[in-house]
Parts: C-alpha cells; sequence; structure tokens
C-alpha cells in the first residue's frame, strides 16, 4: 500500500477536471469556442456563459481558438480554473478566402473577390440556395418569384451573352459545376464570389458568369458536437393583383351599354386569384449535424428536411438533403484523404399548366361562381378559351421528383522540395422523374380545340388536346458529371519574397438526357393517374400519337490544362498571372481549342510610410486585373453538326419509305464565346477596421456569342445553323462598406451597405460573311393575346442593352375615345403597323442595386434587419395590357386601370407605352429577432429562440403583383401572367448545441 498510494495519487493528478471562462477583449462571453487538450482526442467547447470544462494533467496544453480571435495555448499547473480573454484578430483581411484550385487571405488576393459567411446569408423560409445571397454581393443581381419550385434568376455583373443560362458557376467543396440544391443553408461555411476574370480563369470555359465557392461545414478535434436548427413559417400573400370586383364589371358594362348574358352574370362576386390560392400555407425545416474528430481524423455529416407549402393550390416543396465529410491524416500529415458526399431528393408538386390558370384567373369573369349548386365545376363554354381555373389545378397532377447524388474523393501529398500534390476525383448524377395527369373531366370538357397552353414570355402557346378517359406522361431521365482534377503546387519563401505556382489537369466527361419519355390515354378509371400506364388504351383513339419527349441523348467532354503563378514581397507587392486551355467537344472541328490567360496586380498602399504616418488606414490596397474567360454554357453536344429529322415518306419500288431532310447544318468554325473583364478596384480599412470596404471598376466585354440563325438554303440546304455572332459589353462599378458602429461589452452594431451600377449594351451582331449574317438588329418575345397577334415586345440592336424594350408610343385618345399612337413620321394613328410604327420604350435594366444589412446586439438579444432595392429599370406590365381588353369586358374580367377606356376602343390594349411602368422598389426583405438563453448544463452548450419575418414590405409604384420580375434569360423584364404571387413569412425557430 505504501507503495501504490503515490501512484494512485498521481494518477488522480494525471485527469483532474479543468475548469474556466472564456471571454472577448471587454468581458463578454464567448459561445461555442473549442477547448482542446493538445496532442489528444479530448476537448469541449464554451456553453452560452462562456464556461468550459475540460480533463487534462499537469503539464497539458489547452488550445483555445475561436473565429475572428487569435488562438492561445495554455499551459496547465497546479490551478484548477483557467479564465481566458481572446483577442480579436484586428485585420479583418486575413479571412481565409477560398480561390480556384487553392486559398488564399483576403489580405493577399489580389483579384475581385466578396466572401459572404453564414451569419450575413439571408434569413427565412428559403428553399432555393440562390436567395440566400439576394442584396447581399454588390453586382449580383438574384430575382425570384414566390414559386417553391422555380430556382432564382442569378446575373453576375450583367448578361454576357444572349445565348448562356447566364448563372455562375457553383463549386462546392471542390467538386466543379455542382447542383447548388444539394445543400441546406445550414451547412454552409463559407460562400466567395469571384467576380473578375483573374480569379475565375482558372476554370475557363465555365467561368464567364462568374464563379461560386462554396465551403460546408468541416468536423473538427475534439469531442462529437450535435446541434438542432429548427423552424415553423406561416406565409400569408403580401400582394394581389388588382382586378375588378362584380359590382365593379356590372358598373362599367352599363356604363357601356351592355348587359351581360345570363351566362356570364351568374350574380356571384368570386375573387378568382383568392380561389386558386391557398388562405395559408406552412413550411418547416429541421437540421440534425454531428461533427468531432481526433489528431487523425475528423468527420462532419448532417441530415435536412424541408417542407415549403406554395400559396397556390396543389404546389409544395418536399427536400430531404444529407452531406458527409471525412478527413483523414496520415504519415505525420503528409498526406491527407478526404471524402465529401451529398444527396438531395426533392419532390416538386407543381401547379397543373400554371401559366394557364394565371390567366384563365385573372380574366375569368368575378360574376360567375366556382361551384353549381350541385357541386360541380361552373364552365361557360360559350365563350371560347375560357375556362374555370380552379377545375384546371383540381381536375390535374403535375409532379416532379429529382435527385441529386454528389461526392468527391480527394488526395494531398505534401512532398519534398515545398510541392504540394492534390488530386479531385468527382462523381455528380442527377435525376428526373416527372409524371402529369389530365382526368376524365379534361377530356369532357376541355378537348374542344380551343385549350391553348400558355408560355412564358417569348415562349408562345401551343394548343392541347386531351383525347379520351384521361391523358397522362411519365418520363424518367438521367444526366451524369465525371471530373479528375490533378495539380502540382510549389510553395516558396526567400526572405521577403514569396512565391506560389500551381500546374494542373482537368477532365470532364458529361452525359445528358439517358432516358425516356411515353404517354397514354382511354383510362379504365381515373384512380391511378400516371402510375400505372399500363390501364390505358390509346390503340382505340383515333388520331393519338404517343408523345416520346423531344430530349436527345448527348454527351460532352471537356479537356484543361492551367497554370497559375503568385509572387507576394512582402505582402506588399501581390502579382498573379495564369493560363488555362480548355478544350471542348461541343465546337466545331477546327475551333475545339481556347486559350484563355488572366493577370493582376495589387499594392497595398498602407505598407509605405507616408499611408502608415496618416495614421488612418490600416489597409488599402489598389488592385488591377485584366483577364479572358470562355462559355461552353448552354450549348448542346450536336449544335457544331449536321441533324437530320423525318420529312414525310416517298414512294420507291412499290412501297412508301420514309424520307430525312437535313433540319441544321453543321458549323466546323464554331468556336467558344470569349468574354474579356477589366477590373480596378481599392480595398480599404479605417480606424483599426472599425470600417472597411471596397470599390470595384469593371468593363466586361463577349465577342464571338453563339446564335441560332436563320440563313438562305443556297448557303446551307437546312436553312439553319449555329453561328458566332456579335459582341456585348457590360461595364459597372460596385461598393461595399462595413462598419462595427459600436461595440461595447453589452451592446454592439455592425451595418453593411452594397451598392453596384451596371451599363448593359451590345455593340455588334454581325456574323461570318459567308452565312450572309450582317443584321444591325432583330425583333423577339413575341405574346399572343387579344389583338396584339404578331407583335413584338423588345429589341436586339446595336447600340442599345439587352432586352430594351420595342413597341407602340402611347399617345392618349382621339376624340371618338379610341387609343391612338405615334407613327414612325411623327404623325397620329388609331392603327399602327407592327415594327414600322415601333419606338424604344426604355432597358429592363436597374441602373443602381442596394442592400442594406443591420445586425444590433445587446446581452442576450440580437436583431438583424435587411432592406435591399433596385432602382432605374422599365417592366413591361402585359399582364395588365392583358387585362385592359374591354372589348369582351363583361365575358371577362378586366384591370380598373382600363375603366375609362370605352368598350369600343379595341386597340387600347395594344403593347405599347402605355404599359411600360418603372420598376423600382425598395424590399424590407427580413428581420429576426433571437435571444440566447445562458444555459448551465453538461448537456446542452447552447439554446436560442428566435423570430423572422420575410417580406414585410415592398415600397413601389409598380401595379402588377410585385415588381422583382425575373431578370434572367434574353426576355428579361416581362411581366405576363405567369408571376407567383410574392408570400409574407412569419417564422419561428430554435438552435440547440449538444
Amino acid at each position: 500500500m505504501l507503495l501504490l498510494g503515490p501512484l494512485f495519487v498521481l494518477a488522480q493528478d494525471a485527469t483532474r477536471e479543468i475548469k474556466g471562462t472564456v471571454t472577448d477583449n471587454n468581458g463578454g462571453p464567448l459561445q461555442g469556442v473549442s477547448v482542446l487538450v493538445k496532442g489528444k482526442s479530448t476537448g469541449t467547447a464554451t456553453n452560452n456563459a462562456g464556461m468550459y470544462t475540460v480533463k487534462a494533467a499537469n503539464g497539458d496544453v489547452l488550445v483555445i481558438s475561436y473565429v475572428g480571435f487569435l488562438t492561445q495555448e495554455i499551459t496547465v499547473g497546479a490551478s484548477a480554473n483557467f479564465n481566458v480573454s481572446l483577442k480579436p484578430i484586428t485585420n479583418e483581411n486575413t479571412d481565409v478566402v477560398v480561390v480556384g484550385y487553392g486559398r488564399s487571405t483576403k489580405r493577399t488576393v489580389s483579384s475581385a473577390i466578396t466572401s459572404i459567411k453564414p451569419e450575413d446569408l439571408n434569413r427565412g423560409a428559403i428553399g432555393d440556395v440562390g436567395q440566400l445571397l439576394q442584396g447581399k454581393v454588390p453586382g449580383l443581381n438574384i430575382t425570384a418569384s414566390g414559386d417553391p419550385n422555380r430556382p432564382a434568376a442569378v446575373i453576375l455583373r450583367g448578361h454576357s451573352t444572349v445565348n448562356s443560362p447566364g448563372g455562375p458557376f457553383y463549386v462546392i467543396d471542390g467538386i466543379p459545376g455542382a447542383d447548388i440544391n444539394a445543400v441546406a443553408p445550414d451547412d454552409i461555411a463559407s460562400m466567395d464570389i469571384l467576380k473578375d476574370a483573374s480569379a475565375t480563369a482558372i476554370y475557363g470555359n465555365r467561368a464567364s458568369n462568374g464563379v461560386i465557392m462554396v465551403t460546408t461545414k468541416k468536423g473538427k478535434k475534439g469531442k462529437t458536437q450535435a446541434a438542432y436548427n429548427g423552424y415553423v413559417g406561416f406565409e400569408n400573400v403580401s400582394s394581389s393583383l388588382d382586378l375588378m370586383d362584380a359590382a365593379q364589371l356590372r358598373a362599367y358594362s352599363q356604363k357601356n351599354n351592355y348587359t351581360p348574358n345570363a351566362n356570364d352574370d351568374k350574380g356571384a362576386n368570386t375573387d378568382w386569384m383568392k380561389a386558386i390560392q391557398k388562405s395559408s400555407a406552412v413550411s418547416h425545416n429541421h437540421n440534425i449535424s454531428f461533427s468531432g474528430g481526433t489528431d487523425k481524423s475528423m468527420y462532419s455529416a448532417s441530415l435536412n428536411y424541408l417542407k415549403k407549402d406554395g400559396i397556390i393550390l396543389q404546389s409544395d416543396l418536399e427536400r430531404v438533403v444529407g452531406r458527409l465529410s471525412v478527413e483523414h491524416h496520415a504519415l505525420n500529415d503528409k498526406l491527407i484523404f478526404g471524402l465529401n458526399m451529398m444527396s438531395s431528393n426533392s419532390k416538386a408538386s407543381n401547379v397543373p399548366l400554371q401559366n394557364m390558370v394565371f390567366q384563365q384567373a385573372v380574366k375569368y369573369n368575378p360574376m360567375s361562381p366556382v361551384y353549381n349548386d350541385n357541386g360541380t365545376f361552373f364552365e361557360n363554354f360559350n365563350n371560347p378559351s375560357y375556362f374555370n381555373p380552379v377545375s384546371i389545378i383540381k381536375n390535374a397532377v403535375d409532379d416532379t421528383k429529382y435527385g441529386s447524388l454528389q461526392g468527391n474523393f480527394t488526395i494531398e501529398a505534401k512532398l519534398p522540395f515545398n510541392l504540394t500534390f492534390n488530386n479531385n476525383l468527382a462523381y455528380q448524377r442527377g435525376t428526373w422523374l416527372h409524371g402529369e395527369y389530365y382526368n376524365s373531366y379534361y377530356s369532357q370538357n376541355y378537348s374542344t380545340g380551343s385549350f391553348y397552353t400558355n408560355g412564358d414570355p417569348g415562349g408562345g402557346r401551343s394548343l392541347r388536346n386531351f383525347f379520351a378517359n384521361g391523358l397522362a406522361y411519365r418520363g424518367y431521365y438521367q444526366s451524369s458529371s465525371k471530373t479528375l482534377e490533378s495539380y502540382l503546387t510549389w510553395d516558396k519563401k526567400f526572405g521577403l519574397h514569396k512565391l506560389k505556382a500551381v500546374l494542373g489537369y482537368s477532365w470532364q466527361k458529361n452525359t445528358n438526357n439517358e432516358g425516356l419519355q411515353t404517354s397514354q390515354t382511354n383510362f379504365v378509371n381515373d384512380y391511378t393517374g400516371y402510375n400505372n400506364l399500363g390501364l390505358g388504351n390509346y390503340q382505340t383513339v383515333n388520331g393519338f400519337a404517343v408523345d416520346y419527349g423531344g430530349s436527345v441523348y448527348e454527351e460532352t467532354n471537356f479537356i484543361s490544362d492551367f497554370f497559375r503563378l503568385n509572387y507576394d514581397f512582402n505582402e506588399k507587392i501581390l502579382v498573379q498571372a495564369s493560363v488555362r486551355r480548355d478544350g471542348s467537344s461541343v465546337f466545331g472541328k477546327n475551333k475545339e481549342w481556347g486559350y484563355f490567360p488572366a493577370a493582376s496586380v495589387a499594392y497595398r498602399l498602407s505598407e509605405e510610410s507616408f499611408i502608415k504616418n496618416l495614421n488612418i488606414f490600416n489597409d488599402l490596397k489598389l488592385r488591377v486585373s485584366y483577364g479572358e474567360t470562355g462559355n461552353a454554357f448552354g450549348l448542346g453536344a450536336y449544335n457544331a453538326q449536321r441533324l437530320y429529322n423525318k420529312s414525310g415518306t416517298y414512294y420507291s419500288n412499290g412501297v412508301f419509305a420514309a424520307s430525312f431532310r437535313s433540319t441544321q447544318g453543321s458549323n466546323p468554325d464554331l468556336q467558344w464565346e470569349v468574354t474579356a473583364t477589366k477590373n480596378i478596384g481599392i480595398d480599404f480599412g479605417i480606424l483599426k477596421g472599425k470600417i472597411s470596404g471596397s470599390v470595384d471598376l469593371y468593363e466586361k466585354t463577349t465577342t464571338n456569342m453563339v446564335f441560332p440563325y436563320s440563313v438562305a438554303q443556297s448557303i446551307d440546304p437546312s436553312g439553319f445553323l449555329w453561328l458566332n455572332v456579335g459582341e456585348i459589353r457590360n461595364r459597372g462599378i460596385e461598393f461595399m462598406v462595413n462598419i462595427n458602429a459600436i461595440t461595447r461589452r453589452d451592446f454592439s452594431w455592425n451595418t453593411t451597405l452594397n451598392l453596384a451600377s451596371n451599363q448593359n449594351r451590345i455593340m455588334d451582331l454581325k456574323g461570318p460573311e459567308q452565312y450572309g449574317v450582317n443584321a444591325d438588329s432583330t425583333y423577339y418575345t413575341q405574346i399572343d393575346g387579344p389583338g396584339t397577334t404578331g407583335s413584338r415586345l423588345q429589341l436586339l440592336a446595336v447600340g442599345g442593352p439587352l432586352g430594351q424594350f420595342y413597341s407602340f408610343q402611347y399617345m392618349g385618345k382621339d376624340a371618338n375615345g379610341n387609343s391612338q399612337f405615334l407613327k414612325r413620321d411623327k404623325t397620329l394613328t388609331t392603327n399602327p403597323s407592327n415594327i414600322s410604327d415601333y419606338h424604344y420604350l426604355g432597358s429592363p435594366h436597374p441602373t443602381l442595386m442596394f442592400g442594406w444589412s443591420n445586425t444590433f446586439r445587446y446581452k442576450n438579444l440580437d436583431l438583424n434587419f435587411f432592406i435591399r432595392g433596385v432602382s432605374g429599370n422599365k417592366i413591361f406590365n402585359a399582364t395588365r395590357a392583358d387585362l385592359s381588353y374591354v372589348v369582351t369586358a363583361g365575358q371577362t374580367n378586366i384591370s380598373p386601370y382600363a375603366a375609362d377606356d370605352k368598350k369600343t376602343d379595341a386597340r387600347n390594349n395594344n403593347f405599347s407605352s402605355r404599359y411600360v411602368e418603372d420598376g423600382s422598389y425598395i424590399r424590407f426583405d427580413n428581420a429576426t429577432l433571437g435571444y440566447r438563453v445562458n444555459i448551465k448544463n453538461e448537456h446542452i452548450s447552447n439554446l436560442r429562440f428566435y423570430a423572422t419575418v420575410n417580406n414585410l414590405f415592398v415600397i413601389t409604384n409598380y401595379k402588377g403583383i410585385d415588381p422583382e420580375i425575373n431578370q434572367g434569360g434574353a426576355s428579361l423584364g416581362v411581366d405576363y401572367n405567369s408571376f407567383y404571387p410574392k408570400t409574407r413569412t412569419i417564422l419561428l425557430g430554435v438552435s440547440v448545441g449538444f
């Protein structure tokens, strides 16, 4: 006992409890601070009161770290209590920035990059990750509707081209071209937006519209930590379209000596927009995550469930996202293995024939009821193309199940001579399972030869036939992408000089539209819908042809080599140069390869004594860059090749054989679109980082834009070719400032403002001379409304912006009350001619975009609110034009804005300047009030309750449902019967850490 006693005492001393509190430099407690025992797997995190308890022995070293603060190490002595005050990192430019094939810091980057942390993202019931960045990044124009199944349009620094979808290229945890919807908002650790070509050119063929780098949360050394974040949201329509009610419509009819017939006036007073809406929509989200690790291995995993109801009947989104991240260190940290996997499975229930539903809802007579007295749907077939919108929804289903699986396996090996080798093997797969069913009600009531679907602006419309006893569509398609990226990094410091070089190779193979579609009709009953096509019998239905879909299987390949060199002189002079050589199978055989160089220089003036002596700037950096990127987005595998299709039959040797004709000519010289960007910027930090921000001026020019063109058959028998045509330019300025206005122990206030202005202009529309393409303008965006057949809304013209409005100039009424317009020769007419009498009516591009965020903290309370808006843009309100057609007023509904128009004025709804409106708005986007509960519990590390309101109010003069009109595509800025209502959301949530 005498011999073993001292050993027993020593064993007790080796693992005793060490307690303490971690605070900031003002004495405020810090929650979630990592407290690890160096070299061991023991660790913990501080609770809401900043307190921690960890087991350690004398001589052990506690490593105490927290984001934004300097890490401290404390050696354990005789005391059992160690209180620590962490010092903040005074220069925010030491923050890590994720760039292409590597990392840097804000202090040492020479490119235009904006970094967004999780706490800066928008709050609310958000199903589309793109909306998280709305108004947060200067130059990033994001527009979204209230439709839970419609992704936001994301445009960075203006439209780069007419052909491309226009969205940025996403890289998630090193997976290039990843599906952004496979990431749950709660899993995002940071988002870095690469803007200028010196930052994006390393991604070459995929970077002309900007690059957004997304980093998800990773595991850390220490004990396993778990967290839950959940909310429930209640949504209501925030604004409604202004329509006449029954009394107003009767009064208008009486004023114009018109008596609605008995089929139109049933004595009802129906608000048809409310009839197709739910009284309210409920959304809820749940995210569970856990992470931890040892000295050798770290892991992080999460599971997210989202159910977001749409405000329109039968619309909703249900999504499950799973994520796993594992990292293992071997050979004394010389070798690091990484595995990232994300899986997303969604079910989107869409509004059947959604655009048609909106068109019918706004035009259907309010004097008509939704249901007959016997409970059946009211229909009035005396009016052509006139259908009950509620019955359209409730007698059909439109569902899409889509899944996304993406993952990558990475290897990082530290080699001799300051070399590091990285290998990234990524795989992505997307699946799309779609089903539609239109029951026997459609077959019995809507197969009249006048049921037209209503497309998006510029999409036209098509006649639908629902045949007999139900109609079903079923389709399954799959896409996949395999990527291999290998690169070698050399990082060496020579005194005050530092060199870093990256040399790499990239290979990618994509397959799209692998699958099939079919259709069926004449079902035994409606119960199985699209789930059992075998119960139908189309063979007995005259005129029915199976719809196999229009999707064509495609396979594309990309091969790239890239090189980047960074030079750093004492973090004072920073130089970066890169070049990427890209090859793509989507271009002509003669032009498959493109070369994309970029260079940037930064000079940190704050390192000069004459700036330091001012005692104002803690950071002042001047940046200049130029670079080129290519574009292969929006191009299919066969754009450069000759295509054939069936073209009837011909008689040969006593039989009729199928004939084929060329539908597209080959172009072996079809080449890369190239976007060149010039950028000059200044990053600044004032008063020890209390005020920081940046200013950027840029010019972005795209040449060799890829267009589909009709050509003379003497040039090519198909009459159709894809050609490189024209040039488009964007010029703009961006400004961002962050102010830590108040920093006290119990109270703080931080405010951030960003402003951006962009000017878009088409510089050239000429194509190759041998194809006879020498136009300086072309009209487009046709909408088939009553009395507007054959008219156009927008014009591509040299010297003007993409999407500029060109139509009639409205000049009021003549003596007879008829609408009159300005002819090209400046005279007035009531019968203008399409095209020849068109005038410039405005641009859909905003001249200013802004976002203003404020965060307040008082003890355990925190408040954040965000306001954003745009100004200077025009919207073509084609919905109001359509609703102003007074000729059928009394049979159909009209807008109150047409109340003073005579019923005999047949051209009052002609697309004209009358329906061009100011699209400026200021939106109170979101506000969150939270309360952090002081928890002294060994099982719960933090507990926070919060409430959020979205879309509290909008200040605007726009007469439509909402001024946030889609800015994507070529037909931007047109509001036409397809705008899903915005909602106002009140959300209650809780966050718990374990």
